[in-house]
């Protein structure tokens, strides 16, 4: 069974590095790499930059933070490095790391190295090819839920992983962090959401004292699959915020991304996976099915659904200012300050109790 094997494009205008003293630093590191690399960049993404650099002898992804105005954490490559490092004995799921380099005499920034997972990677829609019934759609999102749960499972302090956050007052950090955060990056084409704001902020849930590993972008367009059963996950992407905190926070955001044949258009036209697909569980379904695997209680998750939806408001508002104010020219985020507001909008609806 093939599909759509890492796709790559030519580098996008204003997001070029200085290829010839990249190369230079990666042969010194790595001497088994010979010739000039064959160069291109991945499509998605809409934070961290990431390149292929194809090489006669290996094939190698390079990731660094966007260009502009940036949230310092949530772009550091040297956590999102050291996760993955630690993660990768533990859970087999996560790509190979190589090397990383705080120099930005190099590149312009830090950045580090992984070796490329030979894979499928899909995005909207199934692939027609796969030729999927109901069925095995199901089983395929089944499969892609308990990776989550999988990860959400994992023993961090055995993974060496203890001192990689403050599980403790994790809920509360997140909300005011995002609060201040959508603050920091208002446009004048944008409401403030003051109402969602204080809401999440009056109603954070107490200490649950389940801490795990969250990856905080789980979603279907960030896995690998492998190329003869794309039920088999081969590698999850981008770490790049994870954190150790509530896993009910993790899996709200999961969810937000989870879009249904039933919610409003708007919200619709955010669609990133094939979530809608016939044989995709619901949003209900996939609460109990998390609830049956962890023994953790997931009715009454308004609040983490609610967060869920604000935090990726703020997202896409973070990329939309970069956008405004001229500091990326990429296309792409055009429309997000409108799908910041219907996002907030949609946190509103909720919170009134729909």
């Amino acid at each position: 069974m093939t599909g759509n094997s890492n796709p790559t494009t030519a580098v996008r205008p204003g997001e070029e590095l200085d290829w010839a003293a990249l190369d230079s630093r990666l042969k010194a590191v790595m001497p088994q790499l010979k010739g000039n690399p064959e160069i291109s960049q991945f499509a998605g993404g809409n934070s961290n930059l990431t390149y292929r650099l194809m090489y006669a002898d290996d094939d190698l992804v390079v990731r660094r933070p966007p260009f502009g105005t940036k949230a310092r954490t949530a772009h550091s490559m040297i956590r999102e490095y050291r996760v993955m490092s630690a993660l990768r004995p533990h859970y087999p799921a996560v790509p190979e790391t190589l090397y990383y380099s705080d120099d930005e005499s190099i590149i312009g920034s830090e950045f580090y190295v992984m070796r490329l997972v030979d894979g499928q990677l899909i995005k909207e829609t199934l692939p027609p090819e796969w030729q999927f019934t109901a069925a095995d759609t199901r089983r395929f999102c089944i499969r892609f839920w308990e990776k989550l749960i999988e990860l959400h499972q994992v023993d961090y302090a055995s993974a060496g992983l203890s001192d990689f956050g403050r599980p403790e007052g994790y809920v509360e950090r997140q909300v005011l962090g995002w609060n201040k955060r959508y603050q920091r990056v208002l446009t004048a084409d944008v409401g403030d959401f003051e109402s969602v704001r204080c809401w999440l902020e009056d109603n954070m849930p107490g200490e649950s004292g389940h801490h795990s590993v969250l990856h905080g972008d789980y979603r279907i367009d960030n896995v690998v699959l492998d190329n003869q059963d794309p039920c088999t996950i081969q590698a999850v992407l981008d770490w790049e915020i994870c954190a150790l905190g509530d896993p009910l926070m993790d899996l709200g955001n999961s969810l937000a991304y989870w879009m249904q044949a039933d919610d409003p258009l708007e919200l619709r036209r955010l669609v990133m996976q094939p979530s809608a697909a016939p044989g995709m569980l619901t949003r209900r379904e996939i609460l109990e099915l998390y609830a049956e695997k962890t023994g953790l209680d997931t009715s009454g998750f308004t609040f983490y659904m609610v967060y869920g939806y604000w935090r990726l408001a703020v997202i896409l508002q973070q990329i939309y200012y970069r956008y405004f104010h001229g500091q990326t020219r990429d296309e792409r985020f055009k429309t997000f300050g409108a799908a910041t507001r219907h996002l907030g909008e949609h946190c509103q609806y909720l919170i009134s109790g729909h």
